[in-house]
């Protein structure tokens, strides 16, 4: 028996294996009209593909809760009907294959309004599709990028209410699974770091003050996300700026934290809050982060970063490094990976889609 493809349950749902797959934004939205930020063709064809490749639970790239919120103008998002629709398509599409719908609800703080990274990912000014970015405090990102406007305390209790409105929007477009951005330098991961947040009210300064935030969008999103519906949170486990930044000791006392207030597991990324840090990468680079929040906290984890190959994702499950593995860039090039790792691995898989039946 393979444990990368034994079921998990997380409260009442069932997620039928262990290889899961990244939110990694597309950047392919309409930007403009009565469509703006729906998903389209591309985004069904694209989440369709790994879905009938075997993925057992598809986390939706980062879905902004309003407008402002968009890394960039081509973002998906979820603050009218319209995308809500447009989404719908795509979580019809997953269930009717055994894959799990879930959705990443996010907010990119001080690095919004950006090009297309293959249009090189600039800050675009009001001219270009572009707005004022906000921030917990007036720090920029880096000299590329213009100095954000500091949040009032009115507008991060707006903010909080939009996380909650987007998460009932994507419970009503069907997804069974919602994951709050709270990694890689957006919203969320600004008010956590000190690198970012220089405020000196309750929303800066002390580890408390500094989750606060986090903490006020996870309890917001639980109070309209069904009880028996897990709720995820993404985290950067590091900035790369040990000791003057967030510290991988401080996700293992978020994780606590987050337990307390209802999030049902921690996606374990790291970096992005700060542009001048060196990331010692290699295959699985990230792993030990989440395998420490996993031994050090009662909240299930997935281990994400450089897993590509079956008996490596499989070595991190049996080892209780990780309660799932989440593949990114490997998906994007292999849609099928999960159908390989069950050959590979002597596993009983995803059953084939029945017109591809003959194949199997």
């Amino acid at each position: 028996m393979s444990v990368l493809f034994e079921p998990r349950t997380l409260r009442s749902l069932t997620l039928p294996n262990r290889v899961w797959m990244a939110p990694m934004c597309q950047y392919s939205a309409p930007t403009q009209g009565p469509q703006t930020s729906v998903a389209g063709d591309w985004h069904l064809a694209h989440y369709a593909a790994r879905a009938t490749g075997g993925t057992g639970l598809i986390l939706v790239e980062a879905t902004a809760v309003s407008p402002e919120g968009r890394i960039s103008p081509a973002d998906l998002g979820l603050w009218n009907d319209a995308q809500t629709t447009g989404l719908r398509r795509i979580t019809d599409f997953l269930t009717g294959q055994g894959t799990v719908p879930g959705i990443q609800l996010a907010h990119a703080g001080r690095k919004a309004a950006t090009d297309r990274p293959w249009r090189g990912g600039a800050p675009l000014g009001a001219h270009e599709e572009g707005w004022r970015p906000v921030a917990p405090s007036p720090v920029a990102f880096d000299e590329r990028h213009p100095v954000p406007d500091e949040l009032t305390v009115e507008q991060i209790r707006t903010i909080v209410g939009q996380f909650a409105d987007a998460a009932g929007r994507a419970l009503e477009a069907g997804f069974k699974v919602a994951e709050i951005h709270g990694a890689h330098g957006y919203l969320i991961g600004e008010f956590l770091s000190p690198h970012s947040n220089h405020r000196t009210d309750h929303y800066g300064g002390s580890f408390e003050n500094r989750t606060r935030f986090a903490l006020e969008v996870v309890d917001a999103v639980r109070a309209v996300w069904p009880q028996d519906l897990p709720l995820f949170f993404r985290v950067s486990a590091t900035d790369w700026l040990e000791p003057d930044g967030w510290t991988v000791d401080d996700t293992v006392r978020l994780a606590d934290v987050l337990h307390r207030h209802g999030v049902d597991l921690l996606d374990v990324s790291s970096g992005g809050n700060a542009s001048d840090v060196t990331i010692p990468t290699g295959p699985g680079y990230q792993v030990p982060f989440a395998a420490r929040v996993k031994a050090e906290t009662r909240l299930p984890v997935a281990a994400v970063g450089l897993i590509t190959e079956p008996t490596q994702a499989e070595k991190i499950i049996a080892d209780g490094q990780a309660d799932a593995v989440l593949l990114g860039r490997q998906l994007l090039r292999e849609p099928y990976w999960a159908r390989r790792a069950a050959r590979e691995l002597g596993a009983s898989g995803p059953a084939a889609p029945l017109p591809y039946g003959r194949a199997a």
